[in-house]
């Protein structure tokens, strides 16, 4: 019975706990395809864990997934040249409130005129003049705000050096004038906007100086030469907020960072919109000097640590509007994202989770990624703490126990085929001897096994005497004595030692029609089953290419296919079989062989011969061989995955010889066939 116990999140709970049956089991499927233990481990790094009734940890591909998704989003929803419109829509709004303003001051005036001359107080003429300069001083400025340029830039540059008649448009043309300031100064160094308030002539004149000393550090560093960084960062430091810098390494990179955030904003706009903006962000820093020193800071960074991949493009295609403030902090995210994206990458590559820097990834990822990080983390130390796999030197290896429980695994699953299917599930009975006891009984005859059914014995007794003795002095406990006659024994299947060579396609073709991975999963299913069952029986597995050759049953898992030999030397298979099978004495001998084509390589008086379309020579031959195993006492059982004709034909000619089975099936099937072939085969009547 599964039992959930529920609570409240705390960021610190385990969201899927550990089981060695599930990474066992996912590690069992990657070894299969990747057949060695090193890219197996880095494959469930990569992919993650599945685990039960859904539940997962992620794996590298999963996080990279929704690092795309989320930056997908991002770029599908906003509009990043509407920024534009919102200095725009800003501008208006002060213009708005000045032409107000200067209607009000003029309202202001003629009822200050009216109230005087009801009092009858000072010159008539002295007022007329006044309100007529008024309003001269009035259509000179509406006529100024007429004649604004269209672009932000030009409008702000007039707007400069306009003098206001409302203090409310004022304020909100300062603050604005002061924000954009703060965003080119930003785009070296965050904490100098928040140090320099406003950008006044002191402000300046400091920046100015801080400017020219960072750039003499940075052109020393460039001729190769130390520059003085802790007398600059002495003299400067509280420019840099409460942390700052403590190399000048450190500074270059920040201000790389910084400034790419910006190069990426005016990148990432339309042509028309970039060139607006840069114009805007320029005449921001009026003083000559001082865009100067920035061209020349620019340049000298661009030389020492190159933006590369800093600096990129992003294709927005959303229709929401950005402000300026929120725009910097998109390209700071987005910044984040990137880098999370390479030490995502380099982990994959290395399999070393330890390039993710968990605060990172849960900045960008949302609450759990670093638990989940950390639970991939374990993976390894959970599969070596369980016995599973070992270190040797800088590299791990499967343990015996790790072995036999992937082949477990393949035997589990290739049982509940047979299971869901009830495949071979119509056992024929051949009854005697010593052997497997089973349910059915029969009487007891001279040189049986002893094995008794007590119940049915005791039964046959009771009715043996009541048919011979009256019923009521059986009532009475009248003891029962058993006699011959009345026992009746289990009857057994019986079974005997078996020896078997798989032989196994590793050519090209098994792995590119999806074959191999079926075969090997029969491999390692029929290794454990005989491991764990059968101890007295053998069995050897053989894989042929070009070539054929023993795999030992501890290389089984890392089994793979043969990448650069697309051809099948079936002939060198079974003769390899032939001498693996004449060591064991008596029991049954056999060969099972796993292919996809026919015979196209052949190895003859020493010499290998190749040829594609088959050769006769080679199909002579490896008739001549499968003869010989049939001389011997070996059967053959083929279980071919695929069905052209000269294939079926050539299989049909081994067939009549050796006198063995041919199974056409496929990938999906395969381990059904060949396990309930393997226990037909061990199958014999005893009398």
């Amino acid at each position: 019975m599964i039992v959930y116990r529920y609570s409240r999140w705390d960021g610190g709970q385990q969201v899927f706990p550990l089981d060695e049956d599930d990474v066992m089991k996912d590690l069992s499927e990657h070894l299969l395809v990747q057949g060695d233990l090193p890219s197996a481990l880095r494959a469930m790094i990569h992919r993650g864990i599945k685990g039960r009734q859904g539940q997962h940890i992620p794996g590298l591909q999963e996080f990279l997934q929704r690092l795309r998704n989320l930056r997908q989003k991002a770029l599908a929803k906003y509009d990043l040249n509407s920024l534009l419109q919102d200095i725009q829509n800003r501008l208006q709004e002060i213009e708005k409130l000045e032409r107000e303003g200067i209607q009000r001051r003029l309202r202001e005036v003629r009822e200050r005129y009216q109230e005087q001359l009801f009092q009858q107080e000072g010159s008539l003429v002295d007022k007329e003049q006044l309100i007529k300069l008024m309003e001269r001083l009035a259509q000179r400025n509406l006529d100024f705000l007429d004649g604004l340029p269209s672009d932000p830039a030009g409008r702000i540059n007039q707007l400069r050096n306009y003098e206001f008649m409302d203090s409310q448009a004022k304020a909100k043309f300062d603050q604005l004038i002061k924000e954009l300031q703060e965003k080119v100064v930003n785009s070296y160094v965050e904490e100098l906007s928040q140090r320099l308030q406003g950008l006044g002539p002191q402000d300046v004149q400091l920046l100015k100086e801080m400017l020219q000393d960072l750039n003499q550090m940075l052109e020393q560093r460039i001729r190769g030469e130390q520059p003085n960084f802790q007398q600059f960062i002495e003299k400067y430091g509280n420019l840099f907020g409460t942390n700052p810098p403590s190399t000048l390494d450190e500074l270059i990179r920040v201000m790389q960072q910084q400034m790419s955030q910006m190069k990426s904003l005016l990148q990432s706009m339309s042509p028309q919109a970039r060139e607006q903006l840069q114009e805007l962000l320029d005449s921001m820093l009026s003083d000559q000097k001082l865009q100067t020193e920035m061209v020349r800071l620019a340049a000298n960074l661009e030389t020492l640590q190159p933006m590369g991949n800093l600096r990129q493009t992003y294709l927005f295609q959303g229709d929401e509007s950005l402000t300026l403030d929120k725009a910097m902090v998109l390209m700071e995210t987005f910044q984040k994202m990137n880098e999370l994206d390479r030490q995502l990458r380099r982990a994959e590559h290395d399999s070393n989770l330890s390039e993710v820097a968990p605060d990172l990834l849960e900045e960008i990822l949302g609450d759990g990624a670093s638990k989940e990080l950390e639970q991939l983390s374990q993976l390894t130390k959970l599969l070596e703490a369980d016995g599973f796999i070992r270190r040797v030197g800088n590299r791990f290896e499967l343990t015996p126990k790790g072995m036999r429980r992937i082949g477990q695994n393949a035997l589990q699953e290739i049982f509940s085929y047979l299971k869901r299917d009830r495949i071979g599930s119509h056992l024929a009975h051949h009854r005697g001897g010593n052997g497997e006891p089973i349910e059915d009984t029969k009487k007891y005859e001279y040189g049986d096994s002893f094995n008794p059914n007590l119940h049915k014995s005791l039964m046959n007794a009771f009715l043996r005497e009541v048919s011979a003795k009256d019923s009521s002095t059986l009532a009475k406990g009248v003891p029962i004595h058993l006699k011959q006659q009345d026992f009746e024994v289990y009857q057994t299947n019986q079974f005997v030692q078996s020896s078997t060579v798989l032989l196994i396609d590793l050519s090209l073709s098994m792995a590119m029609r999806g074959n191999f991975i079926a075969a090997k999963k029969v491999a390692l299913a029929l290794d454990n089953l005989i491991r764990t069952r059968f101890s007295r029986d053998t069995l050897y597995t053989v894989g042929f290419s070009t070539y054929a050759r023993e795999v030992k049953p501890e290389k089984l898992p890392h089994l793979t296919w043969d990448e650069f030999d697309p051809y099948t030397n079936i002939q060198q298979g079974l003769a390899l079989a032939q001498k693996l099978l004449a060591h064991p004495q008596g029991g049954t001998k056999q060969i099972i062989m796993i292919s996809d084509g026919e015979p196209t390589a052949h190895v003859e008086s020493g010499q290998l011969f190749l040829q594609y379309p088959p050769s006769p020579r080679t199909l002579r031959e490896t008739l001549r061989e499968v003869k010989r195993c049939t001389s011997k006492g070996i059967i053959i059982n083929i279980f071919m995955l695929d069905r052209n004709s000269r294939l079926v034909e050539f299989v049909d000619q081994m067939t009549r010889i050796n006198r063995g089975r041919v199974f056409y099936t496929n990938p999906e099937r395969l381990g059904e066939y060949i396990l309930v072939d393997y226990f037909t085969s061990r199958r014999r009547v005893v009398y």
